[in-house]
């Protein structure tokens, strides 16, 4: 091997070495954009979400950051899997959908859309934007964390009531979250325990409505009611079924939310010629939520295992090799979106980005994540004519699963300049 190759290859595994590091999880772009020549690469490794760091060994698994390769990928659910052995294997449960590949996971899907379907969703808009605007309106003006006192208790407020669960609860969704998706940094005592009280508390909750039911007494009006009472030609879903159901909401659905509206706050808060835009034109909104998906949404990356081999960008992976998907990455690919790096809500192919998946896999919870992002959005712009950084933001640091802030202070003014 000649001196430059070897050089070459060095230089190659030092780049796939760093993405797990949390510089990389902090500002990651650029990092893909100096590996993106040599993908499909392997020996990225890292850890599954659910699984736990310092007990669990992490997976190896091949890099795919290309726009076609990761969308081609994505789709083919049938040479790429999305079982997980590794948190089967885990003392925290597999996750409902995620981890299912078909037939199977139709046949579940098809059951979820009777209870999660698009009119219960779409009904959910009036209250959403209540629980939101009222949030909002009690900002007092002067200084707020905000991923704190908004970010994370939008989602889960909003979980806590679509599942019809007591509101008190959702004080704990955020911590549960973050321990099973990996974005906090605990010990693996602390990890395993966090997860034993999400299952913990989600089978005595299930397993109670459920003897509820039977026995034909009231229960809540909530999705955990019509998950239970579901039922196709192909049957019902079994209770633990049930149960692994409403923890990938709270996991992975108020986890990635969240995220997500502290990145929408985070350029609102930095992007002054923006939020007038927004302000003067609402119908623009939507656009702003997408471009902000696209260039900094926070799904950075899925592990998927290829069921047989298969050439991707002339390497053979081979069956039983881990392949993770950069959707971050692929949403950056400068051949589908001209001059990634640049915020724009005007892209003409906003609807090719990647975050919420594609295939069968696509986010079940899009409609609900977007409608959130809308409120909030919407609240802001009607209650805060002046919004500003107090402090540089920190970013979540431990897991390359999410694109986020730990932190976000933020300076608000509720009255205009010249105003009395």
């Amino acid at each position: 091997m000649s001196t430059a190759n070897a050089g070459r290859l060095e230089d190659v595994a030092a780049l796939v070495a760093a993405l797990p590091r949390g510089e990389t999880i902090a500002s990651p772009y650029a990092l893909y954009e100096r590996l993106r020549p040599h993908a499909p690469v392997q020996g990225y490794r890292d850890y599954p979400p659910g699984t736990i760091p310092g007990a669990d060994a992490p997976v190896s698994a091949w890099v795919l950051l290309d726009h076609d390769q990761v969308s081609a990928a994505a789709r083919d659910h049938r040479v790429f899997s999305s079982r997980d052995p590794l948190q089967e294997q885990s003392s925290a449960p597999t996750l409902m959908l995620v981890n299912h590949d078909n037939p199977e996971h139709d046949r579940l899907r098809d059951i979820v859309n009777l209870a999660f379907s698009r009119p219960r969703v779409e009904a959910l808009d009036p209250w959403v934007g209540d629980i939101v605007g009222r949030l909002v309106a009690s900002v007092e003006e002067g200084e707020i964390e905000a991923m704190t006192a908004l970010a994370s208790v939008i989602p889960a407020r909003v979980m806590a009531g679509l599942l019809g669960l007591d509101e008190t609860v959702h004080d704990r969704f955020r911590r549960w979250g973050t321990a099973f998706m990996l974005s906090a940094d605990l010990t693996p005592a602390e990890r395993e325990q966090s997860n034993l009280e999400l299952a913990g508390y989600f089978t005595e909750t299930v397993v109670a409505l459920d003897a509820a039911l039977q026995q034909g007494g009231a229960v809540p009006d909530g999705l955990i009611a019509a998950l239970l009472k579901a039922e196709t030609a192909e049957g019902r879903l079994t209770l633990g079924e049930v149960i692994r159901f409403c923890i990938t909401l709270v996991v992975a659905g108020a986890e990635t939310t969240t995220f997500l509206l502290g990145n929408l706050l985070h350029n609102l808060a930095t992007m002054p010629g923006m939020r007038a835009r927004l302000a003067a034109d609402r119908s623009l909104v939507a656009a702003f939520i997408d471009e902000t998906l696209r260039h900094s949404g926070p799904p950075q990356r899925l592990f998927r295992i290829a069921l047989r081999d298969v050439d991707v960008g002339g390497r053979l992976i081979k069956q039983g090799d881990w392949v993770a998907l950069f959707f971050a990455a692929a949403n950056h690919d400068a051949r589908v979106f001209e001059n990634p790096a640049r915020f724009d809500i005007d892209r003409k192919n906003l609807n090719k980005q990647l975050t919420f998946g594609v295939g069968i896999h696509h986010c079940l919870g899009s409609a609900l994540a977007r409608m959130e992002a809308r409120s909030l959005v919407n609240a802001a712009l009607d209650h805060w004519p002046d919004i500003s950084l107090a402090a540089p933001p920190v970013s979540q640091r431990a897991s390359l699963l999410n694109h986020g802030l730990d932190r976000l202070q933020l300076k608000i003014g509720k009255t205009r300049k010249g105003d009395a």
